[in-house]
């Protein structure tokens, strides 16, 4: 009997062992994609972004989350760096803080090329995967960073921004932040006002995640509602388990669940236990929760580390990472379910909002299939004297065509029209190579014209114009009315 007692601690530490062991055996084929950590923001911090002040090598970097031997340890694949610039730089020099801290995260992928891929796709987190380096994307943690502009949303989605954070702890003029329901902050859109509609509306058109990560809860009800792709929290955890605003309430996890998104597990202790102390296994609490209510697809991992002042006990750094994965190995977590917490729920969001990402040029022909353009099927219309393309969906390796035809119909259903070439000037012969594509001189009948081309003087971007009462036309100093920065 008391041989058996005795037996019991070295069971426990070959069970321990053995969960951790297969943790490390799951995170080697599908290492982390944590969706928020505050490096870049720690840079500035602590070393007014000089990357090349020695004690902010990244090798030996101390007093942090984060450093590359913490990141190899943790099996982190790919991250979500936070551009972040604090709420009090809104109407004021946002903006260009908010470049600022882009161009660090591009500077510590250049410098440390062994360690850091730049990547801007879910194509990119694979190859990046594929050659044993963490995946490093971008995203802007705070609406205000865009200075209520969707020009400047659109350049910094140029610049590598592949989610955005619709507010942070303060209303935007377009969104209210969390602080709402704490009573904080008084309500100012009610969720989203309509600017903040064409916001949503103009990242899923450019294919930016929304990340839903601070903001209130009529935020994310409208967001999630409206937007037509699945959204993230990029570093929320679940109401029921630890009652901060600044978690996701269950209703919100049903329409999580319905719309296939995710929530990314944030670790800040006041988050996780509503204390200042908390553990491991509460953290695990939360990813259980957030399972039971909107199923095992819509849970990831967003730890805040480097921007929180407390971490729990057993997640103290990035290399902590196994040991949360054994817990739920442990907890009978199938290892198709971690996989996805760790990484395929993410791409799968991520993918799904590329989807919505037109490869189709103005006048109506992917850019991928222009160079094949001469191997595609030839018709020759007489009466308009041009010659119409029928592009060949099982040649087009832009997904057959879905997306090529200007209104998604695929090419086997509605040949495209484009592109279109005059005979009489050279026909084929006419076309030449550019940077993008090919390039051809066009002679297109009026009623196409009209197909292809919007109005003139018609926003290019229809439905995402600026709103009129954050931008209003008055007299500049030129004398001229200003022009509206969301056009």
């Amino acid at each position: 009997m008391w041989t058996r007692w005795w037996l019991w601690p070295l069971v426990a530490v070959c069970t321990a062992d053995f969960f951790r062991d297969e943790a490390e055996r799951i995170m080697r084929d599908s290492p982390v994609i944590d969706g928020h950590n505050d490096l870049p923001w720690q840079l500035l911090r602590m070393f007014n972004n000089r990357l090349q002040d020695a004690r902010a090598n990244l090798t030996t970097l101390a007093d942090t989350h984060t450093n590359i031997p913490k990141l190899r340890a943790g099996f982190v694949g790919g991250q979500f760096w936070s551009v972040y610039t604090p709420c009090d730089t809104q109407n004021q020099d946002a903006v260009r803080r908010t470049l600022e801290q882009i161009d660090v995260v591009h500077r510590m992928c250049q410098m440390y090329p062994e360690t850091f891929l730049y990547v801007t796709s879910s194509a990119g987190i694979r190859q990046a995967f594929q050659e044993g380096k963490v995946a490093s994307l971008i995203g802007v943690e705070g609406g205000h960073s865009i200075d209520s502009s969707l020009g400047v949303l659109r350049a910094l989605y140029q610049l590598g921004m592949r989610y955005l954070t619709l507010t942070h702890n303060c209303n935007t003029p377009w969104a209210d932040n969390w602080l709402v329901d704490t009573g904080d902050s008084k309500p100012q859109s009610q969720g989203l006002s309509p600017f903040g509609q064409r916001v949503v509306k103009e990242l899923n058109r450019l294919g930016v995640l929304i990340d839903l990560a601070h903001v209130s809860v009529a935020t994310m009800k409208a967001t999630l509602q409206l937007s037509r792709a699945p959204v993230i929290f990029s570093h929320s955890s679940a109401y029921s388990v630890c009652a901060s605003r600044r978690n996701v309430p269950d209703d919100v996890l049903r329409l999580v669940k319905q719309t296939d998104s995710l929530v990314m597990v944030n670790f800040y202790n006041n988050y996780i236990s509503c204390t200042n102390k908390a553990n491991l296994s509460q953290v695990a609490d939360h990813l259980d929760h957030i399972k039971e209510v909107a199923g095992a697809r819509a849970v990831g991992f967003g730890g805040d580390f480097d921007g929180v002042p407390r971490v729990p006990e057993g997640l103290e750094d990035v290399s902590k990472y196994p040991d949360l994965i054994a817990e739920l190995l442990r907890r009978n977590w199938t290892e198709a379910e971690v996989k996805g917490a760790l990484a395929n729920n993410l791409l799968r969001v991520f993918e799904a909002v590329e989807q919505l990402v037109p490869s189709v040029s103005r006048l109506g022909t992917c850019m991928a299939c222009r160079p094949q353009v001469f191997s595609h099927e030839k018709s020759f219309n007489p009466s308009l004297k041009i010659i119409l393309t029928t592009l060949n969906p099982h040649q087009c390796p832009e997904r057959q065509h879905l997306n090529c035809h200007p209104r998604n119909v695929p090419a086997s259903q509605s040949p495209s029209r484009v592109p279109v070439t005059d005979l009489s000037r050279g026909g084929w012969e006419g076309a030449r190579p550019t940077l993008e594509g090919w390039e051809f001189r066009q002679e297109v009948t009026r009623r196409q014209e009209a197909e292809l081309e919007p109005p003139r003087g018609a926003d290019p971007h229809p439905g995402v114009q600026a709103d009129p009462k954050l931008h209003p036309s008055g007299p500049s100093l030129s004398g001229k009315p200003l022009e509206l920065r969301g056009l």
